[in-house]
């Protein structure tokens, strides 16, 4: 073999090592292993503490949520076990799997090795995909879904396989098991091919059989919900009515998107929408629709700023292919590394707000330093954390204190005290974290937890955590404080006192409905 095959070989080497997929796998592996160094910082998040509740209860639906996230949650505490960080890897591989499809859209688009590593380089360095990954929620699998329908449709417009639609569906339907909002991926989905000529593709039987796969495999949630009133309907009801969450404008809804994508990001997705109005990538211009149609969607029911997220990818994907024309018109050698770094930095900046990198008390200078915080969410006055953070705290020794006081009760009346909780966080923690120091299960009228119900619990010796006194003495004629919940990083609503009541003015079989809470 001469030098000039010897050449030619260890340029087809690096070539393969410099590929845009092979970029595109650095990128996801290099989030999965930041993932799960952050995993066991901190600690249990309060929704992951009831999706491991729920776990123990596997039903077709639950009041906030369809079953898809309590079997992953059973299934990776069987794989590999409850801590922290076990079950933190699967959101882990989520969010790396993110990152690959948003590479794979922009490759589908024709981007090159350029695109498809800004593409996944826009994902990893968006302080809002760092947050939502780091959690064992079904917020970590939605990405996965949506990326891949977009996904779908860019090969089917460009190679007018249509019988794709039927994987479409199956991501559809799985992805309605995870969480409803895939509803408004699909809902736009329709609007946006109809806006486009590529309504042609709806033309095919194959659509139509992807939508019946798609509620098949919903259909047992969605049975669930009909033969129960449509109860999560009627919780989103409650929510609205509530005031709870935080109002945002247009413009302040707007404002957060660009902040928790990377304010250095917005070329990307902006420019993901621009090219896709334009020559180059007119023939996609359905995924900019899809986008559009989502955001006013969002706009109009006051969506949680993290509702969009979902959404980005894809624009991530066509984004990249736009730069990268954008980026080879300039002949800037400089322009493209100088691009990516003062992305990777500023995400870095950013990734303390959504990501525990920092210790605690680091973390909380950090912020106040640089005047960083995620956005508010709901209306509850703060701590020094914000609530992402804050409900990571406080309920270990929740259940410790709560165990005390249940152990001090004499042992006659002990084997009959009920552990009565306000809210699902804490009858969570109360079940998660009880059963080695010889809790018993504890009982609320919040979420489903309502749902299961009081069982045969009786009202004679009750624990209450999280309630006022005022509220309990509708149901108890003895209500005396028996110890304190203290926690600095907790929600305030968290720290306060712990009443023992007796003497109950009903039993909870007769009292359930009235308390019922649904927020």
């Amino acid at each position: 073999m001469g030098s000039g095959d010897g050449a030619r070989t260890g340029n087809a080497k690096h070539s393969r090592w410099a590929s845009g997929p092979a970029i595109v796998a650095y990128v996801a592996l290099a989030d999965f292993l930041l993932h799960l160094y952050t995993a066991g910082h901190y600690g249990y998040f309060r929704d992951e503490l009831y999706y491991l509740i729920c776990a123990r209860h596997l039903a077709w639906g639950y009041v906030d949520q369809p079953p898809l996230i309590a079997l992953i949650a059973k299934v990776s505490v069987m794989l590999f076990g409850a801590s922290l960080r076990a079950i933190r890897l699967l959101p882990a591989a989520a969010g790396a799997g993110t990152i690959l499809l948003a590479g794979l859209v922009a490759r589908e688009l024709g981007g090159r090795r350029f695109a498809q590593g800004l593409a996944a380089l826009a994902v990893f360095a968006a302080p809002g995909f760092l947050g939502i990954d780091n959690l064992l929620t079904m917020n970590a699998f939605e990405p996965l879904f949506w990326t891949g329908c977009a996904w779908l449709i860019v090969r089917m417009i460009r190679t007018g396989e249509t019988r794709l639609w039927l994987v479409y569906g199956l991501l559809a339907g799985i992805g309605l098991e995870n969480k409803h909002s895939m509803l408004f991926f699909g809902f736009a989905t329709v609007v946006g091919l109809l806006l486009v000529p590529e309504r042609r593709l709806m033309a095919s039987r194959w659509f139509w059989l992807g939508g019946v796969l798609a509620f098949l495999i919903f259909l047992p949630n969605l049975a669930w919900e009909a033969t129960r009133g449509f109860p999560t309907l009627v919780l989103l009801r409650h929510v609205a009515a509530s005031g709870r969450n935080v109002s945002l404008s247009a413009a302040g809804f707007l404002a957060q998107q660009i902040f928790l994508m990377n304010p250095l990001a917005l070329p990307v997705w902006l420019g993901g929408i621009a090219w896709c109005f334009g020559r180059e990538g007119k023939r996609y211009r359905v995924l900019a629709w899809i986008y559009l149609v989502i955001l006013g969607c969002m706009l109009a029911l006051n969506g949680r700023v993290y509702y969009l997220f979902p959404a980005y990818p894809m624009l991530f994907g066509a984004g990249g292919v736009g730069l990268e024309s954008w980026f080879a018109a300039r002949r800037q050698a400089w322009l493209r590394p100088a691009y990516v770094a003062a992305l990777l930095v500023f995400g870095a900046l950013l990734a303390p707000i959504l990501l525990p990198v920092l210790p605690v008390e680091t973390y909380i200078r950090y912020s106040k330093t640089l005047h960083l915080a995620p956005p508010r969410l709901e209306m509850q006055k703060g701590g020094p954390l914000p609530q992402i953070y804050a409900d990571m705290f406080g309920w270990p020794e929740m259940a410790a204190t709560v165990a005390r006081l249940y152990n001090s009760i004499p042992p006659g009346m002990r084997a009959g005290t009920v552990i009565f909780c306000s809210n699902y966080g804490e009858a969570s923690a109360i079940d998660f974290f009880g059963a080695k120091l010889g809790l018993p299960l504890a009982i609320s009228p919040h979420q489903n937890f309502y749902v299961w119900g009081p069982g045969t619990a009786t009202t004679n010796s009750v624990i209450a955590v999280g309630f006022s006194r005022k509220d309990l003495e509708r149901y108890f004629t003895w209500v005396e404080p028996a110890g304190k919940i203290g926690n600095r990083y907790a929600m305030p609503y968290e720290n306060g006192p712990i009443f023992y009541c007796r003497g109950p003015q009903a039993p909870f079989s007769r009292v359930w409905d009235k308390m019922k809470a649904w927020d």
